[in-house]
């Protein structure tokens, strides 16, 4: 089945992709680490592939008032849209921020990308993802996803009072953080499952985040090109030694990993 693709303009020469922050209120460092290189990156384009805020439920946080979130989010917004205004900056939904509508990407210049997306570049297919989709192991998340991506699902949540809805992910949270804190591994990406969908849409790297667990795998050394699975890391600038890294690539040279100071 066809996805949607993205070509490269002939102005692009630096693109960076980053995900899985994870930003919240209580998470300063990382905040700041993120404002800065939004401020700085020297990319023609941004990709942010899912999971840049810990929990959206709903655009409708940005304009609800009197509540410490919703001025977070408007923060957020700021940056986003001062980013915008220099380069173009792409964003695709991860499993906390599938939420995230029209409505808040307008308003910060963002163009909202399919799961999964072809990127067009420097004579290269990317297929962009964000991960989830193919960690097809965790057979409880999956049928989570399933449910909650269902259009229905959402008009539904979204209905509901924005306390009532803050309150739902707060409950989703700790059972995330339950489940971190037993130790009980989490499913990585199938192989087989990312080989599929590369050579369905005649690409050759993956690039996705969700796993953190950043790294370059090579998928079939003997197909030509070469299938390769180019792994996001996530954010922490608390974390010993912080984790802020960039994945960037440039026309010519293979891609390369930046590490930002905290």
């Amino acid at each position: 089945m066809p996805v949607p693709e993205v070509k490269g303009a002939p102005a692009w020469h630096t693109l960076d992709f980053i995900s899985d922050l994870h930003l919240q209120e209580n998470e300063a460092a990382t905040f700041a680490a993120w404002q800065r290189y939004m401020a700085g990156t020297p990319a023609d384009a941004l990709f942010i592939l899912g999971d840049l805020f810990e929990v959206w439920v709903g655009d409708d946080i940005t304009t609800a008032a009197d509540d410490t979130d919703d001025a977070f989010a408007r923060r957020c917004q700021h940056v986003l849209q001062a980013t915008s205004a220099r380069l173009p900056v792409y964003f695709m939904h991860g499993n906390r921020d599938f939420l995230l509508g029209n409505n808040f990407a307008k308003a910060c210049g963002m163009t909202l990308l399919s799961d999964p997306t072809v990127l067009a570049f420097d004579g290269r297919r990317f297929l962009l993802s964000h991960g989830d989709a193919l960690c097809l192991g965790d057979v409880d998340y999956q049928q989570f996803r399933l449910q909650v991506r269902k259009p229905t699902w959402q008009t539904d949540f979204l209905a509901k009072p924005l306390a009532e809805r803050q309150a739902i992910a707060r409950g989703l949270r700790a059972q995330s953080a339950s489940r971190k804190d037993s130790g009980v591994p989490y499913a990585d990406v199938d192989s087989e499952a990312a080989q599929s969908w590369l050579r369905a849409h005649s690409a050759s790297t993956l690039i996705h985040g969700h796993t953190h667990r950043p790294k370059d795998h090579v998928l079939d050394a003997t197909a030509q090109p070469v299938l390769r699975r180019l792994v996001l890391s996530d954010w922490d600038a608390a974390a010993p030694p912080p984790r802020l890294e960039v994945l960037r690539l440039q026309t010519g040279p293979a891609p390369g990993r930046v590490a930002l100071a905290p």
